[in-house]
């Protein structure tokens, strides 16, 4: 059910809020503990909104949620509450928790395929009743940002995470602090715009508006992959195991620097076999901004030849969310190996 918040006969936007949960929107019970509020508490938290020129509707997870508990039917939930409001709005703004923030809105990009309008998540370290939240001042700026046009269209038009002064694109992010503010990084593409006395946006880097595009919204996960992360004295019978696992269709391989592995002949075996049981190895760098190149070391010769596929610059959280997309649309080997290895939501270069 949406609740409508009109504070403007004349609003310069109109924006939706999916408020999932997540530190932003806990305040203080009875007994003076922290617990998921609804929103209109968060709203009487945040004066500054009746002044913002924006008309603002609310559907609410019932009950909120911790994103550390986010599923794929969340993210499900989420696109087709954007799919069903799509016109009826100008832009979206996603209230989620941090822990999991990447990875749903790296999910969200590539469910939302032509996607026109901004799609912005946001939250907070410490919590809207904290008087030293960051909450206020990022979902404050997130409302400008999704409101914000340029010659009629609007300035963002992809699925963004907004924190701390910078927008960044929701596939290209990584979590990285839990203690400060600075919570999200984008170390292989730029910030979208920085907020201060004004936002200064990148338009070089934005995704750019495309006025004939249709949302078409792909629905459909498959959970059947596993993330091997690798280390050094990595166990034989640990990674045996993981790679025989019945029903994996793919494994995301954290490797070492430019996706370096094992010399050992028992590791390269064991994704080699793999491989030839028609399973998608996709590698990916455990450094945040790595970029994996496949034999420009000895140490990682040996993967083209057995038919691991690089992923380039992609974060484990997008390459996670990716596979999921294209297992969910795509049972064709051949197509899907073509799709990991090229962009299609600006999630790799």
């Amino acid at each position: 059910m949406i609740s409508t918040l009109e504070f403007s006969p004349n609003p310069k936007a109109s924006i939706l809020i999916v408020y999932t949960g997540g530190t932003l929107g806990m305040d203080y019970d009875e007994n003076g503990s922290l617990v998921p509020c609804d929103f209109e508490r968060v709203v009487a938290r945040i004066p500054v909104l009746k002044e913002l020129n924006i008309n603002l509707s609310v559907i609410s997870f019932d009950p909120p949620i911790d994103s550390s508990n986010v599923k794929l039917e969340h993210w499900v939930q989420i696109g087709q509450t954007i799919k069903d409001n799509y016109t009826a709005f100008d832009g979206f703004i996603v209230l989620h928790g941090t822990d999991t923030m990447a990875y749903s809105a790296s999910a969200l990009s590539f469910m939302l395929q032509g996607l026109n309008k901004p799609v912005i998540f946001t939250g907070a370290q410490l919590p809207i009743a904290s008087p030293r939240s960051d909450g206020r001042e990022n979902f404050v700026t997130a409302l400008e940002i999704a409101a914000d046009k340029r010659n009629g269209a609007p300035v963002v038009s992809e699925v963004c995470i907004f924190f701390n002064h910078l927008l960044l694109r929701g596939n290209r992010s990584k979590k990285v602090e839990s203690r400060h503010f600075d919570a999200f990084e984008s170390e292989n593409y730029p910030a979208l715009a920085e907020a201060g006395i004004v936002i200064d946006y990148n338009y070089a880097v934005l995704k750019a508006y495309e006025p004939d595009s249709k949302l078409i919204f792909y629905p459909e996960l498959k959970d059947d992959i596993v993330i091997l992360k690798l280390f050094p004295g990595i166990n034989e019978h640990v990674v045996r195991h993981l790679l025989n696992t019945p029903s994996i269709k793919g494994i995301v391989m954290e490797s070492y620097g430019s996706g370096n592995v094992p010399h050992q002949p028992w590791f390269l075996d064991l994704l080699e076999s793999a491989v030839n049981k028609g399973v998608v190895v996709l590698n990916v760098s455990q450094c945040n901004g790595g970029n994996v190149i496949q034999g420009k070391y000895e140490a990682s010769s040996a993967l083209n030849r057995i038919g691991v596929i690089s992923g380039g610059d992609l974060t484990t959280e997008a390459a996670t969310t990716k596979m999921m997309h294209l297992f969910g649309r795509s049972t064709e080997l051949d197509e899907l190996r073509e799709k990991l290895t090229s962009a299609i939501s600006g999630e790799m270069n």
